[in-house]
């Protein structure tokens, strides 16, 4: 429907529906949202967060990069290396950037349409002007305009989860690395004993004092171990890709050095007895959550208040007309009014629309609830693994590797004293190595399970936890062949 009013309005009211709203525009963040990334992710991880986004920027981050690659890696320069030199991220921080050109984007007022029309013919000439601009973008323009500032406050949130998301998967990656360096270097020495023992038994073999049997028990133990440790390199080697992969180095840079041992795990648990309250508190993900609610609400308001509108226009007119009489005089007639276009809502009535609303609204709701629901318990699942991990491998460094090392050396001195046999030490061998191997597995998942925690608490995803990845044992030798 149309309606147009003549030259008794002036032409300027055409114009008043475009200006208006302009003094509420948003600008863009001298940061580009930065420092929301910096507040929940780089502060609570104690690291800094860089968007590259000039030459001096790149400068910086490789500087740290380098200073960091020149030492024996920790676990936090790991984590700090990912947090500048990781390119996924780099591109969630792009993806900030986007989300705020599109929220000053939706603050501004739709541009006016301009058009002109020139009609010739039969003696007479007539030229139309209009400018058009939409009422009810300017009617709906702050509802927009809070609606993309929520979209921005939330794309800030997972930009901070990103970067918790990456400093995560670097730390586990980390332990992971050195726990499989670990073992390889454990059984390198084990595999260099048997091969040593190996060797004795040849010589006693040919010298007639150690029967075919005994030689051929070195023999296997030293070939079963040798195949272990082909394993235990092949994972090493994939848990250091793995590593590699997440702080993003490629060419020289991947000959960094890990140590040779996890650290040492503390003397006492982390305890959080309010480890539920913390989640809820200060989880990312759930925030997010929230403003995903947020946003709708207010997007569930404006469709409702729209339902029955969906075309607005105001159109500014200006018409001139020239056309010759009989006598041939020109004459000249000018037109000014404005035009209103509405659209009637006969048959759809925004029905749909708001229903369609109304279910997002509820669904995202549902959402939250269930997230809320989710996060206490894996908050509390999280830190009843890390206590089992810490107790289990504080028992291992406590009781069972000391107890094994007595058992060792007590089996050795009495294979020594001729008081048992090879079947005997080789058994006990096997046994130590087994322990040996499950006692540093202990200690990674206590550390994994620590890395969990914390993303349990503050966001980065909570997966990949203990028993992913465990690094090849050696079983105790079975009863076949006796004394």
């Amino acid at each position: 429907m149309k309606a147009i009013w003549g030259p008794t309005l002036p032409f300027r009211i055409g114009l008043l529906a475009v200006v208006l709203g302009l003094g509420g525009c948003a600008s863009f963040s001298p940061d580009r949202g930065m420092s929301a990334v910096e507040e929940f992710g780089g502060a609570p991880l104690g690291k800094e967060v860089l968007a590259i986004r000039s030459e001096e920027d790149a400068a910086a981050a490789r500087a740290t990069v380098d200073r960091l690659l020149a030492r024996r890696l920790s676990a936090d320069d790991a984590v700090q290396i990912a947090l500048l030199n990781n390119r996924e991220l780099q591109a969630a921080y792009n993806e900030l950037g986007i989300s705020e050109a599109q929220m000053v984007q939706a603050s501004l007022p739709p541009n006016p349409t301009f058009t002109i029309e020139r009609i010739a013919g039969a003696g007479s000439l007539e030229i139309e002007a209009r400018i058009i601009g939409s009422i009810l973008s300017l009617l709906t323009l702050p509802a927009k305009a809070k609606i993309a500032t929520d979209r921005f406050r939330q794309a800030q949130l997972k930009a901070a989860d990103a970067t918790l998301r990456v400093a995560t998967e670097a730390r586990r990656d980390y332990y992971r690395a050195v726990s499989a360096g670990v073992i390889v270097g454990f059984l390198v020495q084990s595999q260099s004993s048997a091969q040593a023992a190996t060797e004795l038994s040849k010589e006693l073999g040919e010298a007639g004092t150690m029967n075919k049997l005994d030689q051929a028990r070195n023999q296997v133990f030293f070939a079963e171990l040798t195949a272990q440790l082909a394993q235990a390199r092949q994972l090493a080697s994939t848990e250091r890709e793995r590593l590699t992969r997440v702080m993003g180095l490629w060419g020289a840079d991947t000959a960094f050095k890990l140590p040779t041992r996890l650290p040492r795990v503390p003397a006492r648990p982390n305890a959080q007895p309010d480890v539920e309250r913390a989640a809820v508190a200060r989880r990312l993900d759930l925030q997010i959550a929230r403003m995903e609610v947020q946003a709708l609400a207010t997007s569930f308001d404006l469709t409702n208040a729209t339902r029955f509108v969906s075309v607005l226009d105001l159109s500014g007119i200006k018409k001139r007309v020239k056309a010759t009489n009989d006598e041939g005089v020109v004459e000249v007639e000018k037109e000014r009014g404005i035009e209103i276009e509405l659209q009637i809502p006969i048959f759809d009535l925004g029905t749909s629309k708001v229903r369609q609303a109304e279910e997002t609204y509820m669904q995202a709701v549902n959402r939250l609830a269930a997230k809320a629901v989710n996060v206490r318990s894996e908050a509390r699942d999280a830190y009843r693994t890390y206590r089992a991990a810490y107790d289990i491998a504080r028992h291992y460094q406590r009781e069972v590797l000391p107890l094994r090392k007595i058992i060792s050396d007590e089996t050795l001195l009495r294979y020594n004293a001729m008081q048992v046999d090879v079947f005997t030490l080789l058994t006990e061998a096997r046994s130590r190595i087994a322990a040996t191997t499950t006692g540093i597995e202990a200690e990674r998942a206590f550390w994994l399970a620590a890395t969990n925690l914390g993303a349990a608490v503050l966001g980065g995803g909570t997966g990949g936890g203990e028993g992913e990845s465990k690094g090849p044992t050696v079983a105790a030798a079975d009863g076949g062949g006796g004394h």
